[in-house]
């Protein structure tokens, strides 16, 4: 039982690992493969945060964890992205919207050493919630697109 155990484990770690490429476009994401490391695509994106008026308000990073505990992953970092005047108009369209902030950028590792930019666009991500938020909640998902898209092309141009 314990081999049978350990062989189900060893399989789907490395299934994980063999999958860590295979991130690819999918309904309502935009995903930008990159030449960059992945230190210098979370370098660059946390630079373009700032450099485009918005605020990091979290991170998580399963790659830093397992580091931790002495497992090494492909990198991988979730950073969520907001601002406090968004949060206001998106609250006022739709409280219920308010779970899907901060909105969040995912950095992937590739095996070849370089990075992936993705991100659901607000556009996608309040999607469910446009009945509720009305005109006022599209406008806010328009010019959040535009936001991210400028993030994102300057973090993935960035030298």
């Amino acid at each position: 039982m314990r081999l049978f155990a350990l062989v189900v484990v060893t399989s789907l770690f490395a299934f994980g690992l063999a999958r860590a490429d295979s991130l690819t476009d999918r309904e309502g994401w935009q995903v930008l493969p990159t030449t960059k490391s992945y230190p210098a695509l979370v370098d660059d994106l946390k630079s373009a945060i700032e450099g485009e008026g918005m605020l990091l308000v979290t991170q998580a990073s399963a790659s830093d964890g397992a580091k931790g505990r002495g497992i090494t992953i492909p990198g991988n970092r979730i950073i969520g992205v907001y601002r406090n005047d968004y949060a206001v108009r998106m609250l006022e369209a739709s409280v219920a919207a308010g779970i899907e902030a901060p909105i969040r950028f995912y950095v992937t590792e590739n095996t070849d050493g370089t990075a992936t930019l993705s991100w659901k666009t607000p556009g996608f991500v309040f999607a469910p919630y446009m009945d509720e938020g009305g005109p006022a909640l599209q406008e806010l998902a328009r010019e959040l697109d535009q936001v991210f898209t400028s993030i994102a092309d300057k973090a993935v141009a960035a030298q």
